[in-house]
């Protein structure tokens, strides 16, 4: 019988300046070795679940949702101990069906708002109440067990066991063996062997991997330096043990584990346990808070417009009542009369604050009903402009009307629509920096010690384009190339910043998004504290994808062009705008 493996500890580049493997690259390598499915479990967040789900998909296997935990040793809460304190373990965990990656959002979101103490982290108390639909591993020879059985204290090993098994019940945690070369992990493999002897547990083995294939250590090694600022040549910098934190073949696994073949046996039990089905394309738009006398926001919405038409338009014609009305149709039958009120009510409040709002960009400004609830400022019958542009029945997807605010006051906005819609329903969103290419040549030349004018020579070299790529520069500037095919040491420089280019480098705030949802958010999405913000750990096009409202408030500190309004519209090209009719 041929055998099989599932790797189900696995970081990729979202676990950020640790993990080099592309979701992508694991996924397809996974599906080359036969694998039927393949796990995330990046340390202690959830940046690339949705990526790494439809890659895994993509490529024809099983998605694994996991993630490793940082569990505080005591409460989360407890923020004292210092950095180099032992203030944390890790966990790994796997969601088994979809409460359990439901429970796995709240988990990390406590982890990234509660427990943020140098690591986001969980606690006993949290994980018992979110325990359910979830699969425990006790992870590396960082796991509390791992550590206890490391220190001597075996029973204190078979104590924190018997805990686990208390919390997650007996056919829900498994003690995981790792073999990387290292002498501690021979100790702990004795130890969980003995301890599920002790207490007939399971073992389930993995490897870390932190990178795809063996080949790419040295890659790996240089995103290490970057995220702690050291150099290769640094005797005491951080530094993995060998070159074997890859994506292993099955035989490969079974080789490392002769003595426990039914450790990798687990591990495709366990892959059949696990089935999440993240739902793509169900919207869940806020209910907008109706007057008494409104019974449905179809209605409310168009009240509104015909009491504000007198206000746009001198004299309301047949044809501009008959354009609302096909809008408005439009707009009831996508189901987006809420999202036109909610948009209008914010505009209202803040033009009632005194609060600069910008006139309106992109092809929001083919809408009559926007242009009429002076969400836009530009007629869009006068122009001619399309509003199949912005909404198209035939082209389902999310309206997107992105709003100008002054950015002294901006923060003002964000802070009614959460007195609107609850707190815990509102929260700006996550974006990711990456290692574009000029970046990934200093910090590669900075990671390998080399000279930092060598770093400003390549760089000097690439096109000055705007998004230029490492290999679209190779192809188009001879001088590059020359040095590349040339210098042994330009060479390493350039093949080494390939292979970390795109890697996100962290993740911040984005400067515009704000999600609105009709549940509390941490039903749908993991969220985190960023420099003082709360924030999703989706960005804003995977925040779409799972049908929650998406809207740019974007703090400007002049108000948004006209002309840029115009430019976004098919119609409207060669158009000149006479920019003193706009109010």
């Amino acid at each position: 019988m041929e055998k099989n493996f599932v790797h189900l500890h696995v970081h990729t580049e979202y676990s950020l300046l640790d993990g080099a493997g592309r979701v992508g690259d694991l996924a397809e390598r996974a599906k080359n070795f036969g694998m039927p499915a393949l796990a995330i479990t990046d340390h202690g967040n959830m940046y690339g679940i949705i990526d790494f789900y439809k890659a895994a998909k993509k490529s024809g296997i099983k998605p694994i949702i996991g993630c490793e935990c940082y569990l505080a040793p005591f409460s989360r809460f407890d923020k004292t101990g210092g950095e180099n304190s032992r203030k944390y373990a890790h966990l790994i965990l796997l969601a088994e069906n979809n409460e359990g990656y439901k429970n796995l959002i709240k988990l990390v979101s406590a982890a990234g708002t509660e427990g943020m103490y140098y690591k986001p982290r969980i606690d006993k108390e949290i994980l018992r109440k979110y325990h359910s639909g979830l699969i425990g591993l006790s992870a590396c020879v960082v796991g509390e067990i791992p550590r206890a059985i490391i220190d001597g204290d075996f029973e204190k090993a078979v104590n924190l066991t018997k805990e686990y098994v208390e919390i997650f019940g007996r056919d829900n945690f498994f003690l995981e063996v790792q073999n990387h070369g290292l002498s501690e992990e021979d100790e702990v493999r004795a130890g969980l062997l003995k301890i599920a002897r002790q207490l007939d547990l399971k073992l389930v083995a993995t490897n870390d991997a932190h990178y795809v294939r063996r080949e790419d250590a040295k890659f790996h090694d240089v995103l290490l330096c970057i995220q702690t600022n050291k150099t290769v040549n640094d005797s005491r910098r951080l530094k993995f043990s060998s070159d074997d934190y890859y994506l292993k073949s099955p035989d490969e696994m079974y080789n490392l584990f002769p003595d426990m073949p039914e450790a990798c046996e687990n591990t495709l039990k366990i892959a059949e346990r696990c089935n999440v089905e993240i739902e793509f394309g169900k919207l869940h738009l806020p209910e907008f808070p109706l007057p008494e006398n409104f019974s449905n926001e179809h209605e409310y919405l168009r009240e509104l417009c015909y009491k504000n038409l007198p206000d746009r338009f001198e004299n309301v014609t047949d044809e501009i009542k008959k354009r609302l009305e096909y809008e408005l149709d439009v707009i009831h039958k996508m189901g987006y009369d809420g999202y036109f009120l909610i948009v209008w009510d914010f505009i209202n409040f803040a033009r009632n604050a005194g609060i600069a709002v910008g006139p309106g960009r992109g092809s929001a400004a083919g809408s009559v009903v926007a242009y009429v609830l002076k969400i836009t400022d530009l007629n869009p019958i006068e122009y001619d402009l399309l509003f199949e542009r912005f909404l198209n029945p035939e082209r389902v997807s999310m309206p997107d009307i992105d709003v100008d605010f002054c950015y002294i006051r901006r923060e003002e906005v964000i802070e009614y629509v959460k007195r609107r819609y609850g707190e815990d329903k509102v929260s700006q969103i996550a974006t990711f920096g990456t290692l574009a290419a000029k970046a990934a040549i200093r910090d590669v030349v900075r990671a390998l010690d080399a000279p930092y004018s060598e770093g400003s020579r390549i760089v000097k070299m690439l096109p000055n384009e705007f998004r230029i790529t490492l290999k679209k520069a190779l192809e188009t500037s001879a001088e590059l190339r020359h040095e590349y095919e040339t210098n042994s040491e330009v060479r390493k420089i350039i093949d080494t910043s390939l292979m970390l280019e795109g890697l996100p480098r962290h993740a911040s705030v984005h400067a515009a998004g704000i999600v609105i949802s009709k549940f509390p958010l941490t039903d749908f999405v993991p969220v985190q504290f960023s420099n003082g913000a709360l924030v999703t750990q989706y960005d804003k096009d995977k925040i779409e994808e799972i049908g929650l409202l998406k809207m740019d408030f974007l703090g400007l500190r002049t108000l948004t062009a006209i002309d840029e309004t115009v430019k976004n519209t098919r119609m409207s090209r060669g158009i000149e705008i006479d920019i003193s009719k706009i109010p």
